[in-house]
Formats: C-alpha cells, structure tokens, sequence
C-alpha cells in the first residue's frame, strides 16, 4: 500500500541515549600493597524530569556525560571514601587531576628544565589517592567525550547555575547506584572547578540533603572579582603582586633574597601600601606616586618608567609579555616558571602560554592511549581536553551586574555542616588563580570564627598545575591523603 504524504514526510526519532560503560580490573604496588580496583568508565546518560501543563511526563534523556570511577575491591563501602573530581576552563576536561596527580595512572609531561618529548609515557602512580579513596572523575558537558543528546542545545549546559545542576545530577546518580550515601564525600576541583565545587557543596545540600567531608580547591578562584581587571575595578592590582614578585624572584630579578622575604615584602605592600595609592586616585602626590613607583618595580622586576606609564596597574598577561622582554622572552600564565621566545618583541600582550603549551601534548595522548588501550573504552568523538568555544561562550547571566562568586554559596554550605572541610592548594608562580587574591577571599567566608579551622591551605613553589613539579605532586599528594584521612570521620 502506497505511503501517504504525511508518512513520507515522517523522520525516524534518535533511539534513546544508553549508558556504554566498560569495565575492567586493575593492580597497583603502593609502599609493598597491593592494590586491586575495579575501573568504569564511559558515558551515562544524564536525565531531567519533564512536566507538561503540570503533569509529570518522565525522565528525558538530554546528555551523555563521560566519567570514568576508580573503587577498591573489597573495601566496605560505609567506611570508604569517595571523591569527585573535576577541572574547570570552564571547557576543561578532568584529565589533568585524573592524570596529573589523583588517578592511579599517571601521565609524564616533564617540567621546566626537563620538557618531555613525544610520544610521551604513561606511568603507574604509587601516590594516587586511590590508596585512600575512591575517585570519581567528571567530564562537564562539551569537554572530554560528553555531549548533549542528538537535538539538545548545548547551551543548556553552558553557564554557571546549569552546569552546576548537571554536576550534581551525575554525582547523586553514581552515589545512589554505588550505594555510597553513607560513605565520606568529597569534592576536588582546579581553576574554575574550584568555583564549580563551592557552588556544588551549596546545591548538593539544599536539593538532595547531600552533605560533604570536604573540598579540596586546588588553584582555587572563588570570586572572579578578585581576578578580572575590568575597568574601574581596582581590587586584583595589588592581590596579583606577590605573584609577580615570586615570578620576578624566580627569573633572577631579585638576585640573592630568599623567596619568602621577597614574598613578605609584597604581601605588605599589596595589603597596606599599594590598595592606598590606587584609592587616591589623582589626589596621589607626585612623590607618594613616585614611591609607590619605585616599590612596586622593585618587588614586580619591571622598569620603574613602565609602571609609572600604567599608573600602578599593572595587568597580568601584559606582566608576563614584558617581564623579560629585554631577553626577548615570556613568560607562561598558568605557571611563571615557564619561558618561550616571543616572535614579536614589540607586542603588548603574549602569543603563547609556554605552560600549557608545553604539557597539553603529553595529557591528550597520554589519556586517548590510556581510556582505549587500558580502559577498554572506545568513542570516535575528540577527546575534548580544553574547548576554547566553551569558554568564550560561557554565560554568567546569574551574576549581571555583579562579578562572579561563590563565596556566598561556601559560606552557606560551612554554616549549615560545620563539620564541612576545605583544602586549598596554591601555587607561588600560578599567574592565573594568584595565592595571595585566594587567601584574601577566604579571609572574607561569611562563617563564624570556630569554623574558620576548618580551612587548611597548602603552598608550592610551582604554578596552576602545581603536579607537573616533581616534588610539588608528591607533596601535595601526600597533603591531599592526610587531608581526607583526616576529615573522613571513619
């Protein structure tokens, strides 16, 4: 019988998204123990609830989120912890936590002096945390292999409040379907997943009664007021200058001092000297200027006429493009220990951040190798290790008017579990989320003084991703295991 107009016209609906997780069993020697884990990974589909003229229509496929969960065998699960962890761009995909310094693979990028060449190694990682907690390791929407299902808009995932509710989705699913509510619980985000997890302790709280142990902000970034260098804000002037100091002392600008006093010396002007200066605006006196001048091109390595010709306002990626200019190199933003050769020696703002550019190699082909040939995990999507796209179109329209913060949403979340912990993890040479604007946004948690103990802070004499220091990963990673031990409860 012959179709009909309307039957010809018909397209066939996308079959329903399915979850493709794989799974596989692994060993590992940490101190003489072995361990043996069971690892998942894939893609789970993530789910909203529909209602229609107010019934209730079901669950409605809308993505397909990547993750890839690590768990002791035989462990009791009451007693052991688990950790979800995530990076941030936003447009990050959770592969430098995962293969930087939590997951029990490791990928070896090499350091400054000590670059490693393709086509790179992947290592076991005897200072996992895995020897002390479960991991869960989150791709957002649009980064690693997570999409939207086949129709959607990803602009529905790209912004702050939908990407924190998407988070939490996929978390609440794994706890509930690992039947882990009991166990202690963490959150370990870097860069902008620290924002992300702030926000997330607030949510998880209020929407599911999901309390945490604790965060584990590594890079943190908090409030992006205390960052942008937007006109008329003059607050991350002076909390970027002991970045710029350790940076300057690092790149042999402050010959013989020891790091610590350098940094003590602009920690004091930062706090007290310079936030006056920048206040007074054209009451300044040409000799208050004039001092302030010569103090900041001291402790920042710049020439004394540079600084006078920004008006003590010295922006962070013109920092990096100037300081060594004269050697005719810059220097890398998410870590300042980091040099390339700028082609053009007279442009104002740097082609190239030599810190990312030099490891994201060694990340991208240590996890494409490492998810198909030891995972059993096979996806013809790009890995999505850093979106540009995602980043550039990130919508904070929750925040208009008003810089972005999750502040507010931490101080809550502390208030209402006081037994809530907080590790933050800061890099002396990270010129993009810079120590000294996170400690001055802590210092500001609207929380009562006895809880202010809950907050412990970890320094590294590396950048943003501290772990691609030798010493600093296995510092830190010894920092993060006594953190959980610590705060678990069991």
């Amino acid at each position: 019988m012959p179709e009909t107009p309307e039957e010809e016209t018909k397209t066939e609906a996308a079959p329903e998204p399915s979850d493709d997780l794989v799974t596989t069993q692994h060993t590992l020697t940490v101190k003489r123990r072995k361990l043996a884990y069971t690892a998942q990974t894939g893609r789970v589909v993530l789910r909203k609830e529909v209602h229609t003229d107010g019934k209730f229509d079901g669950h409605t496929a809308k993505a397909e989120v990547f993750l890839t969960s690590y768990t002791l065998d035989g462990a009791e699960p009451g007693s052991r912890p688990v950790t979800f962890a995530f990076n941030g761009g936003p447009g990050s995909a959770s592969v430098w936590l995962h293969m930087g310094v939590l997951g029990p693979r490791r990928v070896v990028s090499g350091d400054v002096d000590s670059p490693e060449p393709p086509p790179y190694r992947v290592l076991d990682n005897p200072e996992t945390l895995l020897a002390h907690s479960d991991l869960v390791f989150i791709d957002p929407v649009s980064t690693g292999y997570s999409r939207p299902k086949k129709g959607e808009s990803v602009k529905d995932y790209h912004g702050f409040t939908a990407d924190v509710e998407s988070v939490a989705e996929i978390i609440r699913l794994w706890t509930s379907r690992n039947g882990r509510w009991l166990s202690p619980k963490y959150l370990a985000g870097e860069s902008y997943g620290t924002l992300r997890a702030a926000a997330l302790a607030g949510h998880l709280q209020e929407r599911h009664g999901f309390y945490l142990n604790g965060l584990m902000l590594i890079s943190s970034v908090l409030d992006f007021g205390t960052i942008r260098f937007t006109e008329g804000n003059d607050q991350p002037y002076p909390l970027f200058v002991p970045t710029y100091a350790a940076i300057a002392h690092y790149h042999g600008k402050h010959g013989k001092r020891k790091l610590a006093d350098v940094l003590a010396e602009a920690e004091d002007f930062a706090a007290r000297e310079l936030p006056w200066a920048l206040s007074r605006g054209s009451r300044l006196t040409p000799e208050e200027k004039a001092a302030a001048v010569r103090k900041l091109a001291s402790l920042t390595g710049l020439d004394e006429s540079y600084v006078d010709r920004v008006n003590l306002r010295i922006e962070h990626v013109r920092f990096f493009t100037e300081l060594l200019r004269e050697r005719g190199l810059t220097t890398g933003r998410m870590d300042g220990r980091f040099t390339t050769w700028e082609p053009d020696g007279g442009r104002e703002l740097m082609s190239d951040d030599a810190s990312v550019s030099r490891i994201i190699g060694a990340y991208s082909a240590g996890f494409n190798h490492y998810v198909r040939s030891e995972l059993g995990y096979e996806n013809d999507l790009p890995y999505e290790v850093l979106s540009m796209d995602v980043v550039r179109n990130w919508s904070y329209s929750e925040f208009e008017g008003r810089a972005v913060s999750a502040v507010e949403a931490l101080s809550a979340a502390m208030r209402a579990n006081p037994h809530l912990k907080v590790h933050v993890a800061l890099g002396y040479y990270d010129g993009a989320t810079p120590y000294y604007a996170a400690e001055h946004v802590l210092a500001h948690l609207q929380i009562p003084e006895n809880l202010r103990g809950n907050i412990e802070s970890a320094y590294y004499p590396a950048g943003h991703m501290m772990y691609v220091h030798e010493p600093s990963r296995v510092q830190q990673s010894k920092d993060l295991a006594e953190f959980v031990r610590s705060s678990s409860n069991r």
